[in-house]
């Protein structure tokens, strides 16, 4: 076994060796690269002095001294990693580091000097290298704990290189206290591990570029550096109460130790999983450790995960939940000031709120928005004082169950209050509870504020679908009286015509039926979808261009291809009448309006061409197709080119303008036909 050992150490000596010329060869001259080098040269000695050893049988206590500076280096490269040190003089004049340094170099004095006083009874060496090792855990684990992401993959090689060597150190050297000698199959073993975990640093050594790692020491690292090190203690002690049971215990110590020890970790599990012991911990660190109750950065993160993730009927219930959780509440209200005398309870649970509490509510809130204070209604019947100008019913406040009373600010503005009953487990507000409640009250407001004005956009944007779609209605309206008019105008002159007679019943009946449409729509408060049917384009051009030769200039039929298109024949119809009107109203009485028809295999073009008084290129740009932008005056409501061209790309078309000042307007309109939607 003796050799095995031999062989072990030296390996971990070559290893460790080759390791030192890589790391000098890297010429990084970081504080934590150059302490990196350090350490690993007080490996390689400790390594080398337990091969000797075992080869030339001197002492071992040279080995261990060699093992207690090896554990302090590694300690120290911890440490650093938690600095932003950049030289050996800043090292040897940090705080923290001094600290180490001392306490081990009294540790080491004093443990060696109790050993040399009694003839080499190492007892009180096997304690200084647990108290070591596990001290070096405790330092790990904070390390490793407080670390972001990016520095944990860094830096978890060389923390689970370090807990491996040390949890094994800690076991050997705990067995041995209790035992009186070291188990030498667990010492020989000890160079295959420093082999074993010399990747891992490798690992570390390549990934921390920079030198510097900078971690934040938070609560939760002190909390759980805590539960180890107490946990380590535990051990230690019921370790040494194993000792002693087997040392009196004769035939059955051994028996009763190992039992003893069995129960002591079921005890300790049983221990660390009970929550109220973690929760009087943390409370011991709170008030011991840190200057301030709250962590406000988990605070936070917690408030915005109950806002993300909680459910309930209404936003103000979310909010008022919340705010009670804070305060471990089971009944609260939520109540919006509209005035100084008039309130609004917009959620409640558990607190009923009547009139009679109204005139206590302006009192309250102008309170509230004069100093800006959360008021404590227990604190107010102890020391009234403290709340000087504040008139408050107590009676009244205590038989409505009202606890505490948090404004609600909007920015500067007061918004309401937190009405919070039946709170457990508080005796006093103190200034920490008064800027957390204060903090979350501002951000609940916020988002109070925040889902009103989603609601009032949302009811905005229905009243803007409703106005959008009267006024086309309306269009439709106008459509609808023009062709009645067009009856009248024509009525005394065309009276004694039979076919002039047909014209006036099929514009009264296609006038009914679009009227009866306009009336559903207004009754279901929506523009109905209409139905498509295939239309013959060259026929629907004829019907609306005739329609148009009431009027002056004629309209005249320039080019007419045979087309088809599936689409919604009245709408086409509408949009084409429309766009022969403009053109007309925009042309000399003694001009004409020029309409085409083209087919290709893929589009069908409409193209409306007048001479008359043109357009810009910045109106056609800015206002042409702008809805309820029109150069009419009163005629007009603006939304005919814009109705158009929103039907023509709904059916996959396309409108386009060329138009020349004074010279005149052509408007293309490009439909797709079937065969182009197939491809």
């Amino acid at each position: 076994m003796e050799f095995i050992g031999f062989v072990g150490f030296t390996l971990s000596f070559i290893a460790y060796v080759i390791f030192t010329f890589l790391l000098v060869a890297a010429r990084n001259s970081q504080l934590l690269a150059r302490w990196t080098i350090v350490s690993v040269l007080i490996t390689t000695i400790a390594s080398a002095l337990a091969a000797a050893q075992i080869k030339l049988g001197f002492g071992l206590q040279w080995v261990l001294v060699a093992d207690g500076f090896k554990v302090a280096s590694w300690a120290i490269l911890v440490l650093i990693c938690n600095t932003e040190l950049t030289s050996i003089r800043q090292l040897l004049s940090n705080f923290h580091i001094r600290q180490y340094v001392s306490i081990w170099g009294i540790l080491m004095t004093v443990c060696w000097l109790a050993t040399f006083l009694l003839d080499y009874s190492y007892e009180y060496i096997y304690l200084l290298f647990i108290v070591l090792n596990l001290w070096s855990l405790v330092l790990m684990e904070q390390l490793y704990r407080s670390a972001d992401d990016q520095i944990r993959w860094a830096i978890w090689p060389l923390i689970i290189a370090l807990a491996s060597t040390s949890i094994f150190d800690f076991v050997m050297y705990a067995q041995a206290t209790m035992v009186g000698a070291i188990d030498f199959d667990f010492w020989f073993s000890r160079g295959y591990i420093a082999v074993a975990v010399l990747p891992l640093l490798l690992v570390s050594t390549r990934r921390i570029k920079n030198g510097s790692v900078r971690i934040f020491v938070s609560r939760q690292v002190v909390f759980y550096s805590s539960i180890l090190m107490m946990a380590g203690v535990y051990l230690l002690i019921m370790a040494l109460a194993g000792y002693v049971i087997n040392y009196i215990g004769g035939e059955w110590g051994s028996v009763v130790s190992i039992g003893f020890l069995i129960l002591s970790g079921v005890v300790l599990v049983a221990l660390l999983i009970t929550e109220s012991l973690r929760r009087k911990l943390k409370v011991f660190i709170a008030k011991n450790f840190f200057a301030n109750r709250y962590e406000y950065r988990e605070e936070w993160l917690n408030l915005i995960e109950k806002i993300e993730t909680t459910s309930a009927e209404s936003y103000y219930q979310m909010a008022t939940s919340i705010m009670m959780s804070k305060l471990n509440a089971h009944t609260g209200a939520l109540v919006k000031r509209n005035n100084d005398l008039h309130f609004d309870i917009k959620y409640s649970r558990g607190l009923k709120l009547t009139e009679s509490f109204d005139l206590q509510l302006t009192f309250i809130s102008q309170y509230c928005q004069q100093k800006g204070w959360i008021i404590d209604v227990e604190e107010f019947d102890v020391n009234p004082s403290m709340y000087q100008e504040l008139n408050l019913d107590l009676d009244l406040c205590q038989s409505f169950g009202v606890r505490i009373i948090v404004p609600i600010f909007i920015g500067k503005a007061f918004y309401g209050l937190f009405l919070i009953g039946n709170v457990h487990d508080l005796k006093k507000l103190n200034w920490e509870d008064r800027d957390l409640l204060f903090a979350v009250s501002k951000q609940l407001g916020n988002f109070i504020s925040l889902n009103e004005a989603n609601d009032e956009l949302a009811e905005s944007k229905q009243f803007d679908a409703f106005n959008r779609m009267s006024a086309f209605l309306v269009h439709d309206l106008k459509n609808i009286q023009a062709q009645l008019a067009l009856i009248n105008t024509n009525a005394e002159k065309h009276r004694d015509n039979p076919a002039f007679v047909d014209d006036v019943f099929e514009t009264v009946e296609s006038a009914t039926e679009r009227l009866a449409k306009v009336l559903t729509q207004l009754r279901n408060k929506r523009v109905e979808k209409s139905k498509n049917s295939e239309i013959d384009l060259p026929q629907l051009l004829e019907k609306v261009v005739q329609q148009r030769n009431v009027e002056k200039p004629a309209v005249i039929i320039k080019e007419m291809a045979p087309a088809k298109l599936a689409t919604n024949e009245e709408k086409l119809h509408s949009v084409l009448n429309h766009l022969i009107q403009n053109a007309q109203e925009a042309s000399p009485d003694d001009s004409k309006v020029e309409i085409s028809l083209k087919n290709n295999k893929n589009h069908i073009k409409i193209l409306i061409a007048d001479h008359g008084c043109g357009m810009s290129e910045d109106f056609i740009k800015h206002r042409l197709f702008k809805p309820f932008d029109t150069t009419k005056g009163n005629a007009g409501m603006g939304i005919g080119v814009y109705e158009a061209k929103q039907f023509i790309e709904s059916i996959a078309g396309k409108i386009e303008v060329t138009s020349v000042e004074n010279s005149g307007t052509t408007f293309c309109v490009t439909l797709p036909t079937r065969s182009s939607f197939n491809e």
